[in-house]
């Protein structure tokens, strides 16, 4: 989430999962349903769940809507309907084996078509943007670990690191960081 946020927007990342967009969001059902369907290839239901089962296409719609420039918008949903054309008409519609095999293909062309990012998220061009299928594919991600799914059932978290010690030995002198 870290590495792609430069890309699809480091102000998101200080808010919480947001709620499923309202209608007025811009995203139809079908579009929600086919980023859904995107996701869950991508991060398919196995021993723990898909990006279905945390809702990452609605996630997604709302991020899109809310945190992207009109750019990035146009950018993004000009990407979804490519989707849609590669695949004949509807992602949707696929066998699950043509719905890798066309992600696997977009996956491809956007590693070739990598956007140099300063330290500031921004690209090193004025008019640098992303593939559409690289903020799909960040998306996605993002959405699903950070949704209560992701984050509990699939990551493992551990609020300390390591062993506590209440009583650990102290002898005088030791600095009280690991880095001195």
């Amino acid at each position: 989430a870290a590495t792609g946020a430069a890309m699809i927007g480091l102000p998101a990342l200080a808010s919480a999962k947001l709620p499923a967009p309202a209608a007025s969001a811009g995203f139809s059902e079908a579009e929600i349903a086919t980023l859904d369907e995107i996701a869950e290839t991508i991060l398919p239901r196995t021993r723990t769940p898909g990006a279905k089962d945390a809702a990452t296409g609605a996630f997604m719609a709302r991020f899109v809507t809310d945190c992207y420039t009109a750019r990035q918008q146009a950018t993004f949903r000009a990407g979804l309907a490519d989707i849609d054309k590669r695949a004949g008409g509807s992602f949707v519609a696929l066998a699950p084996e043509a719905r890798t095999t066309l992600l696997r293909t977009l996956d491809a062309e956007a590693r070739k078509r990598a956007v140099e990012v300063s330290e500031t998220g921004t690209g090193e061009t004025a008019k640098a943007m992303p593939h559409p299928f690289t903020m799909i594919k960040q998306l996605a991600i993002f959405g699903f670990f950070t949704s209560k799914q992701g984050a509990t059932e699939v990551l493992k978290y551990v609020a300390v690191p390591g062993r506590y010690d209440g009583d650990m030995a102290y002898a005088p002198g030791t600095p009280a960081w690991a880095t001195s």
